[in-house]
């Protein structure tokens, strides 16, 4: 087990998902990968407006249009970056509980979070198609995903396997 997140992180600890780690470990990796996350997500949110433009207003080469889409570029790729992350920290943890397969159950978190981040772009595209009760549901999921995880993963002990 890692002593501090410091030596498990100054280990690229999240590159693979063989080994244990305790709880606190799980807490203190989960909590950088969610900052960075959010920090990432707030500069998309304030690059959005960019990213909608009329032609019929607006130069073809608006730069602040390139760099919106840049970024978008860069944020995709950081996101399924994170999501292999928090995989790969799961995974140790889910081994160190003791549970029967811990890949699949590491995969929960990262895989309903991108599904809920998919319906949340695709329903408003698909209104009469796709009903906004699916995306609650899938967003129920996700939260009961994330409490059970949270839970599990990050209070309490190892098994004694």
């Amino acid at each position: 087990m890692a002593a501090s997140f410091a030596q498990f992180a100054g280990r690229f600890g999240f590159r693979t998902d063989q080994g244990r780690i305790d709880a606190k470990t799980w807490r203190q990796g989960s909590a950088f990968l969610c900052v960075l996350l959010a920090v990432l997500t707030l500069v998309w949110f304030l690059l959005a407006p960019f990213a909608h433009r009329d032609l019929a207003s607006t130069p073809f080469l608006a730069w602040g249009t390139v760099a919106a889409f840049v970024y978008l570029m860069f944020y995709a790729f950081a996101i399924l970056l994170i999501a292999i992350c928090h995989y790969n920290l799961s995974a140790k943890r889910w081994r160190d509980r003791g549970w029967r397969f811990p890949g699949a159950l590491a995969g929960l978190l990262p895989l309903c979070a991108l599904l809920s981040g998919a319906v949340h772009w695709l329903q408003p595209r698909v209104a009469d198609v796709l009903p906004y009760w699916y995306v609650a549901g899938v967003d129920a999921a996700l939260l009961a995903i994330i409490v059970w995880n949270v839970l599990e993963l990050g209070f309490f002990e190892a098994s004694e396997v």
